[in-house]
């Protein structure tokens, strides 16, 4: 068998977050110079695939085992149907992904193919580490690719990114729990935010101890849906913070009502848990969460880890609150390191992964519902129930948004707003810190890191 699957092993820094960012975009630069200079002669056949004997590529992707096993059985598809060509899988824990990622950028050894979402193909792309696709658009087609998808990887009038699938940030209800509660599950059509912690309330008041009404929820996606239903946003296209001090003290004054009557984890659970990006370790996945906010495509996994029926829900406020403030975007993107040896060879495994039908039914919504129409209908009738709920609920979110109020996704620096958000929600939740003072410095920090 030619497919090469492992988990990736340390790179050449094993504490990635030791080397500032100056420092990790000088070492950046300099290895994609390097590296460029030496791929010179190649540059004017980038478009062409590779004839046979062509040396292999390495595909990289974060996930658990599950997925692993499902991404190595789309690489033997092309592997089979491009038979002088191979595939080398490597994967790690999001936690660690990305960080292992700026080592390997920095010291010339990225994969080929990358795979990166939210705002991080504008940080790369900002480094001059990802292929203007514009160079393989004889390999690589995006002509049947959803057109909002499409943009999430576009930076500055350049396609550096291809959406795997697409995906949207909802609330995840287990069906169990609510029934054991003896509490209905809610309309979501017209809860408020009030309705929200109120059911919370009430789930985790009625479940044994150890269950919860909700998981925490302070994380990006929750700040930028919050802020949006008000008319505002986590980031702005001004590099800068777009989200309120009032806003922040009213998810943090949320959160830690939650949290004070039990309805939410603790501080030092939270703190535990922030770490574990598997569904399987989460709260809903051991099934002891009525709710979470999670992302659409985390609904099979997160039902057969916790063995129980789950229901996609939209946001609380996405009906009584001035402006609606859910999207539908790329679930991942897949890109192209600037500095490969294999363009063509990379281009050509990507066009495959998104517009190949059989590739679809390898990866079904693994990645999100496909973002290419035609492979969305070939593989609908191997779709199981929790696949087609998915697939309608976000068909419904996309009929209630806003196409007029895309995501703004964070520019270069936006990565480390992860990191800060967690540390002042710990601070928050054990009481170190007040609501209104770590909306302050959440929002300076922000700034800051955004336009240093």
């Amino acid at each position: 068998m030619k497919v090469k699957l492992a988990a990736v092993t340390a790179l050449t820094d094993p504490s990635p977050r030791s080397m500032s960012r100056r420092g990790l975009l000088g070492a950046l630069a300099a290895s994609v110079a390097a590296v460029s200079v030496a791929a010179v002669p190649g540059c004017a056949s980038r478009g062409n695939a590779a004839e046979p004997g062509a040396a292999g590529i390495r595909f990289s992707w974060w996930g658990n085992e599950d997925r692993a096993r499902t991404t190595q059985n789309v690489i033997e598809l092309f592997e089979r149907r491009y038979p002088h060509l191979t595939v080398k899988g490597e994967y790690r824990g999001f936690d660690r992904y990305f960080d292992e990622l700026n080592s390997s950028v920095g010291a010339g050894r990225a994969p080929d193919v990358i795979t990166m979402g939210g705002s991080y193909p504008a940080e790369y792309a900002a480094r001059g580490a990802l292929l203007d696709l514009s160079t393989v658009g004889d390999v690589l087609r995006t002509g049947r690719l959803h057109r909002g998808a499409l943009a999430d990887g576009r930076v500055g009038g350049r396609q550096y990114g291809i959406p795997s699938g697409l995906n949207t940030f909802s609330v995840i209800a287990d069906v169990r729990v609510f029934q054991r509660a003896g509490v209905a599950l809610p309309d979501d059509s017209m809860w408020s935010w009030n309705d929200f912690q109120r059911i919370a309330r009430a789930v985790a008041g009625k479940s044994p101890p150890g269950t919860y009404g909700v998981a925490d929820f302070t994380r990006t996606e929750t700040l930028d849906l919050f802020s949006r239903q008000r008319g505002e946003s986590l980031f702005t296209r001004a590099r800068g913070a777009g989200i309120s001090e009032c806003t922040m003290r009213d998810l943090w004054g949320m959160t830690t009502a939650l949290c004070a009557a039990k309805a939410a984890p603790s501080a030092a659970m939270t703190s535990e848990l922030a770490g574990e990006s598997l569904p399987e370790r989460t709260l809903m996945g051991r099934g002891l969460a009525g709710m979470q906010f999670d992302w659409s495509n985390q609904l099979s996994a997160l039902s057969k880890y916790s063995g129980h029926e789950l229901q996609l829900l939209r946001a609380p406020g996405e009906s009584v609150e001035p402006l609606r403030g859910m999207w539908v975007q790329a679930s991942q993107v897949y890109t192209i390191n600037a500095a490969t040896r294999s363009p063509g060879e990379a281009a050509l495994f990507v066009d495959f992964l998104v517009n190949r039908p059989e590739a679809g039914r390898a990866l079904l919504t693994d990645r999100g519902l496909p973002a290419n129409q035609d492979v969305r209908a070939e593989i609908t009738p191997d779709l199981t129930p929790e696949q087609r709920e998915e697939a309608s609920f976000i068909d419904r979110v996309s009929l209630n948004t806003d196409p007029d109020r895309p995501l703004i996704f964070g520019p270069s620096g936006a990565g480390d707003i992860r990191e800060v958000l967690g540390r002042l929600n710990d601070d928050v939740l054990s009481g170190r810190k007040s609501v209104g003072g770590a909306a302050r410095e959440f929002v300076t920090l922000v700034d800051i890191a955004l336009r240093a």
